[in-house]
């Protein structure tokens, strides 16, 4: 499905994510734009994760809503919203000797129902999951014997065979050596270029800068930007943001920010 720029089909309102007495987000507000690659960073325990969380149906708000389609996301069934809205957690953990082909199977699961059973087209989707991600070849492997780099591919074939105009990416790169970051996230990019709209959350600010149509910077659980990286990241903002004094240059391999950290003066 193609998702058509202009409007916010994933939304959140004046939400307030919280772990127990422990308020993590309070009264945040944010747009997902249809169409963008939006990549979420912000210093560790900002509350990105649990913004994610929040938006996937995973925690549910104290207070406020996330709209899917605007209607509340947590008056929907887990099947509806599954159908609607990938997610490829932090720590993804695969049954014992499963096979490749098995486990992206399972991306099918909300799509099957007392009068839905397993289909042909759901053997298509699952075909396209695969070769979308370059795992074809990996379908009678057992997951466990794979490399990190073919593991997190295979659990992006997963997501990509529910077939949802939304993916939510917690991390992608995670444990991923730098050649593997980067192969993530070009494949993550030609998802963007299909139409998906997708949401992921970053560490690496240049990684970030290069890849999102649409940055949103947040700190102490709320968001201070939001806009394309050629106008959030400047090194004011860097500075008040992380701690880290910097100078933002133009990237020479993709026109975009890169952020150069000062040189630590040496006694």
């Amino acid at each position: 499905m193609i998702d058509t720029p202009g409007r916010a089909r994933l939304a959140a309102r004046d939400v307030t994510l919280a772990y127990d007495r422990r308020v993590v987000v309070d009264g945040l507000s944010l747009d997902i734009p249809d169409g963008s690659f939006t990549v979420v960073i912000g210093p560790n325990a900002c509350g990105k994760s649990t913004l994610l969380r929040g938006l996937a149906r995973l925690l549910s708000p104290r207070s406020g809503a996330v709209l899917l389609d605007g209607e509340a996301v947590h008056a929907m069934s887990t099947k509806e919203v599954a159908r609607r809205v990938g997610l490829l957690p932090q720590t993804a953990v695969a049954p014992e000797g499963i096979l490749v082909a098995d486990l992206v199977a399972r991306g099918r699961y909300p799509h099957q129902g007392l009068l839905r059973q397993w289909s042909a087209a759901d053997e298509e989707a699952v075909g396209r999951a695969m070769e979308a991600t370059h795992v074809t070849e990996l379908a009678e492997r057992p997951v466990d014997e794979l490399s990190g780099g073919q593991r997190q591919r295979v659990w992006l074939a997963l997501v990509l065979a529910q077939e949802t105009p939304v993916l939510l990416l917690d991390e992608p790169t995670t444990f991923l050596d730098i050649a593997h970051q980067y192969e993530v996230l070009d494949l993550c990019a030609g998802l963007h270029e299909q139409g998906r709209t997708l949401v992921a959350v970053l560490h690496d600010l240049n990684q970030a800068a290069r890849y999102a149509t649409n940055l949103v910077v947040m700190k102490d659980g709320a968001v201070v930007a939001q806009g394309a990286p050629g106008q959030v990241v400047t090194a004011q903002l860097i500075e008040h943001v992380f701690g880290l004094p910097c100078r933002v240059v133009t990237d020479p391999a993709s026109g975009t920010p890169l952020v150069v950290p000062e040189v630590r003066r040496r006694g």
